[in-house]
């Protein structure tokens, strides 16, 4: 089994307590700061979205940088101790399974990422083909929102396209953005909720939230898998929505004309896009209440108690995996790296440079912790006194890199032979 499919199988099994922490943590922090501003919850499940991708990644570079060059000792970290979950005292292996992990994972990633291209490559053609279409309402819808954008602060030019296909405005693009609005909600919504729609779109544009947006479509993609991801991803879309209504709350100045439109949405029933911002994300009663009469909300302790009791186990499973890899480690022994391009090569004495002579010794030599050859001996001598001592005086005087014992570097003896030949 390649050693890299073998990192990269455990890397992922760990994720399944790592996502866990991760959740659990957010989740009580979430619940500290539920009467909190909408900005500051945004931020912290950003942060452990952010933390769901880097943890992994940086395992999986440190596997790879600690070398585990044997798939063997790769997965060997694999093993979990769930004695007292099953009862039965035995480890669970899961090396023999890394392979189909790690298949399965990489097929299902790829399907998941040529959706997500698909999608993006639909909003593109949709651009594209609504571009040179000569629409009088496109036309005055255009010229609102390029004044509304400024009103925002926005420099860049964004764009408005009519479409027939989606059911509710949709904001798409960073460098070039344009909100897509469809045409039947432009003949069937009042002009002035219809605006709201669009502050709200351009709160999106002013925030940067589509970058935002592509990167959660990527840790979804990778650690699709994980039900925490999609919970934390769920809860930014959420919260992102909140910060958006209130930004564009205060820019107009009125935030029932946007509860009102928010509730024309409701009623006409219109889907969720998720590959760009949409008017209508997340829960439109919730952000209904949210600008028309917001209420502290108070902690269900009776909903935190199962919350509780898997931050419990997510730190059973954290000890048992951290036993297990230290059990792994233990007496694992890694050989002491000889380079013997580093090295000086020994002077042949002048004696026998003068009388010509040549042989083979073979020497025996002490690497110390630090690296360093403490002492030497000669295994097999080259008939010479004087070669052998000048090959035991130039390996004396080189530095190698340490054999390690669980991790930590510990002293070693290797052998080597030198040519003595005049050729």
């Amino acid at each position: 089994m390649n050693a890299f499919i073998a990192m990269l199988g455990a890397t992922l099994v760990h994720f399944l307590w790592q996502g866990l922490l991760i959740g659990c943590a957010t989740a009580v922090v979430l619940a500290l700061l539920r009467n909190s501003r909408a900005e500051y919850r945004y931020l912290v499940a950003c942060t452990a979205l952010l933390a769901c991708l880097a943890w992994p990644a940086l395992g999986l570079v440190e596997r790879l940088g600690n070398g585990a060059a044997a798939p063997g000792e790769a997965t060997g970290m694999m093993q979990f101790a769930v004695r007292n979950m099953v009862g039965n005292g035995q480890l669970i292996d899961l090396g023999a399974a890394v392979r189909s992990i790690v298949s399965v994972w990489a097929l299902c990633a790829a399907v998941l990422s040529v959706r997500m291209a698909l999608g993006l490559l639909w909003i593109e053609r949709t651009v594209q083909r609504n571009a040179g279409r000569h629409d009088p309402v496109q036309a005055r819808w255009q010229a609102r929102l390029s004044q509304m954008a400024q009103a925002f602060g926005i420099t860049r030019q964004v764009r408005l396209r009519m479409v027939e296909v989606l059911a509710s405005p949709v904001t798409a693009g960073w460098w070039r953005p344009v909100v897509l609005v469809p045409a039947a909600l432009a003949a069937r919504m009042p002009p002035d909720l219809l605006e709201a729609l669009l502050a709200h779109e351009l709160a999106h544009v002013r925030r940067h939230d589509y970058l935002v947006n592509l990167l959660q479509n990527v840790i979804e993609t990778l650690l699709f898998y994980h039900p925490a991801v999609w919970w934390l991803s769920n809860r930014i879309r959420a919260e992102r929505e909140l910060i958006a209504d209130d930004f564009a709350a205060r820019q107009l100045g009125e935030p029932r004309r946007l509860a009102l439109a928010l509730s024309e949405l409701e009623r006409l029933q219109f889907s969720t896009h998720h590959l760009a911002q949409a008017a209508n994300g997340g829960n439109l009663m919730d952000r209904i209440k949210h600008l028309m009469r917001p209420a502290p909300q108070a902690l269900n302790w009776k909903a935190a108690i199962p919350m509780l009791g898997l931050a419990l186990a997510c730190v059973a499973i954290y000890a048992e995996a951290t036993a297990a890899e230290a059990t792994t480690a233990k007496g694992k022994t890694a050989k002491a790296v000889v380079n013997f391009d580093k090295c000086a090569l020994p002077e042949w004495p002048a004696a026998a440079v003068a009388q010509q002579r040549t042989g083979k010794v073979v020497l025996g030599f002490l690497i110390a912790a630090d690296g360093k050859v403490k002492s030497s001996k000669v295994e097999q001598s080259s008939g010479h006194a004087d070669l052998d001592q000048a090959a035991r005086t130039a390996i004396e005087k080189c530095s190698f890199i340490p054999a390690t014992t669980a991790g930590k570097p510990v002293a070693s003896w290797l052998k080597m032979m030198y040519d003595w030949n005049l050729k």
